[in-house]
C-alpha cells in the first residue's frame, strides 16, 4: 500500500450525524455541569430531577426506564444523590427489596434555580437558530432517537 494512500476515506467529522450530536452532547454537559454546580447537582443527574419534579415518588426501575440508562449507572447516581442529600428513599410496604425515590425538601427548594439554569443553557443552544429551526431540530433528534432506541 502506497504510504500516502488511506485504506478507508473518512467522512468529514462536520459532515457525521453521530460526530455532531455527540459533540454538542459534550458541550450540552459541560456547560450544565458548570451551571448546577453550585445546587450540588451534576448534568448526569438531570433525568432524576426531571422524573422526580412533579413530587412522585418513583420505584429505582422506572427512573431507570425515564432516564434510559443500566442500572448499575442509576444506582450510582441515587447512591451519590442520597449522600448529598438530594433524594430520599421511603420502603414500599408492598416489597420490602424495593423503594420509592423523592427528592428532598433540600433539592425541591433548589428546583426553581434549577429549573432557570437549564433554562438559561437551553436558550444559549438555539442562540444561532431560528425558532423554526429550533423546532425541527428537536422535532428531527426525537426521529433519531426513535431510529436507534430499538422500538423502545
Amino acid at each position: 500500500m502506497n504510504k500516502n494512500s488511506k485504506p478507508y476515506k473518512w467522512q468529514a467529522r462536520e459532515q457525521s450525524l453521530g460526530y455532531m450530536i455527540n459533540w454538542a452532547a459534550r458541550l450540552f454537559a459541560r456547560e450544565m455541569d458548570e451551571a448546577l454546580r453550585p445546587f450540588g447537582l451534576m448534568s448526569g443527574q438531570l433525568p432524576v430531577i426531571f422524573a422526580l419534579a412533579d413530587g412522585k415518588p418513583q420505584p429505582q426501575r422506572e427512573l431507570v426506564r425515564l432516564a434510559a440508562v443500566e442500572q448499575s449507572t442509576m444506582a450510582k447516581t441515587l447512591a451519590r444523590m442520597e449522600r448529598d442529600g438530594l433524594i430520599q428513599r421511603t420502603p414500599d410496604p408492598n416489597d420490602r427489596r424495593s423503594a420509592f425515590i423523592s427528592l428532598s425538601s433540600v433539592a425541591v427548594d433548589r428546583l426553581p434555580d434549577i429549573s432557570a439554569a437549564v433554562a438559561a443553557i437551553n436558550a444559549k443552544s438555539h442562540m444561532h437558530l431560528t425558532v423554526e429551526n429550533s423546532e425541527l431540530l428537536l422535532n428531527l433528534l426525537h426521529g433519531v432517537i426513535k431510529g436507534l432506541a430499538n422500538n423502545e
